[in-house]
């Protein structure tokens, strides 16, 4: 798949700006440069230097810049890499794209970049992938993770477990040289901790994809309950703007409100929704049925409930119409300024249940809000998780790489021949090196990095 075309791209983001960065990597990416570029003499150039000087077209002036160079294998793909610093104009930025095309290079596809910094050696797939993540990281922990794994804290993990898996898969092939002698260089009691071990690491490793992607893609959170309940008041409290119409008449809400909140470094993707009754027009029926949708697809519910006006009763109901297994249901009382906190005792909700009181209106219980929400997802996982998995294809990987596992146990338990523990061992390996890029098949490849911006 690697080629000896010398490719060209914008790195920067496209529009206007005060600098546009072009990126080149190739054999030939200095040399192209140098032939359209007015200054010192590239070639002769060390790596790692910057040059000012003019990009012409024959005698025509385009534009003045700064030329980084790279020498291979001292750069980002481990080839010839120029980065030209040229004004942001789109019309300046064009005029040496062409100009470098016309002198040789052509036009970088979508991650084409990172591609041959991966097929170069220069980072195995995982730290690939990183480098997408860590570009659309929005958080300080989405960020974190995505840093980790680009410096090979998830590679390494998964690398060690892979060579001690390689040694039993080759004391195993060594047996079958001398299947006529009928011996076994396999410790079987061995083998069978060895899965033990790495059976526990894939377990953490794919229960923390629950948490890292939500990291990654942040975590949607519904405001749900009656109408007038105070759940614009509530988004407003939260963002700490005007951002929701807030109204005495209910069911001012028709459609979603979607803002996103960030707590801690995590971002909580918010959903004001329409509140919950029997609607009373069509357009109030179809903000209700969206309403019921993003319940549907959110990771938390914030039930927030009028303590005033809403009997014990008429709470539970609803709770009871909400609640479903396997998200986080947080109650929330509303309007405790106006002094009902008594009424809360009568309540005796489930105990898997968050609960907390506010007044959105006041601005009380805000900040405790905040933290709840934060500890209900979160809490001290991010402590306990040093490698955390983002990427659903690495997870499926993980999942299949268990399977092979379970099959090999099950053939130490009813003891199989070599051949057929050999070829379990051999699937194992498969979907471990899937992940860091020791497998890999073109179309892989491509759906990979086609999903990277043209420029990395």
């Amino acid at each position: 798949m690697i080629t000896n075309e010398t490719i060209v791209a914008l790195s920067t983001p496209p529009g206007s700006g005060a600098i546009g960065v072009i990126r080149l990597s190739g054999k030939d990416a200095i040399a192209i440069t140098n032939s359209v570029f007015s200054g010192k003499d590239l070639l002769t150039q060390p790596t790692h230097t910057l040059h000012f000087g003019l990009i012409k077209d024959g005698d025509v002036v385009i534009d003045e810049v700064v030329v980084s160079l790279f020498v291979g294998p001292k750069s980002y793909t481990k080839e010839n890499v120029v980065e030209i610093s040229c004004h942001g104009s789109n019309y300046i930025i064009q005029q040496i794209i062409n100009l470098l095309i016309k002198r040789g290079a052509s036009a970088a596809k979508p991650g084409e970049f990172t591609l041959r910094a991966f097929l170069n050696g220069a980072m195995d797939l995982s730290q690939a992938e990183a480098v997408a993540d860590l570009i659309s990281s929005d958080s300080q922990a989405a960020h974190s993770v995505a840093m980790n794994q680009l410096r090979g804290g998830f590679s390494t993990e998964l690398n060690v477990l892979r060579d001690q898996l390689i040694h039993f898969a080759s004391m195993i092939e060594l047996e079958l040289d001398f299947s006529e002698e009928d011996v076994e260089f396999a410790n079987r009691d061995q083998l069978q901790e060895l899965i033990n071990k790495i059976t526990l690491v894939l377990n953490k490793l794919i229960r923390s994809f629950e948490l890292g992607n939500v990291i990654k893609e942040g975590i949607n959170t519904v405001i749900a309950g009656r109408p007038n309940a105070g759940k614009s008041t509530l988004l407003n409290a939260l963002l700490n703007e005007d951002r929701a119409i807030v109204s005495e008449i209910a069911g001012t809400t028709r459609d979603t409100i979607e803002e996103v909140l960030n707590i801690n470094g995590i971002n909580f993707r918010l959903i004001d929704t329409a509140g919950i009754r029997e609607a009373t027009d069509t357009i109030e029926a179809i903000g209700v049925e969206k309403t019921m949708q993003k319940i549907s697809q959110s990771a938390v519910l914030v039930y927030l409930f009028d303590v005033v006006n809403m009997t014990a009763r008429e709470i539970h109901e609803d709770i009871e119409s909400l609640y479903r297994p396997g998200f986080a249901f947080v109650a929330v009382a509303n309007k405790m300024d106006l002094t009902y906190s008594d009424r809360i005792k009568e309540l005796a909700l489930p105990l898997d249940i968050q609960f907390m009181a506010i007044s959105a209106k006041e601005n009380r219980g805000i900040e405790e809000l905040k933290e709840l929400l934060y500890d209900t997802v979160v809490g001290d996982k991010l402590a306990e998780s040093h490698t955390m998995v983002t990427n659903i294809r690495h997870v499926e990987a993980l999942r299949k790489t268990q399977e092979s596992l379970h099959s090999v146990s099950e053939g130490l338990l009813n003891p199989v021949t070599s051949d057929f523990l050999a070829i379990d061992i051999k699937q194992a390996l498969y979907y471990l090196g899937e992940i860091t890029g020791k497998v890999t098949t073109d179309d892989l490849l491509e759906n990979i990095f086609s999903k990277f911006c043209i420029g990395k």
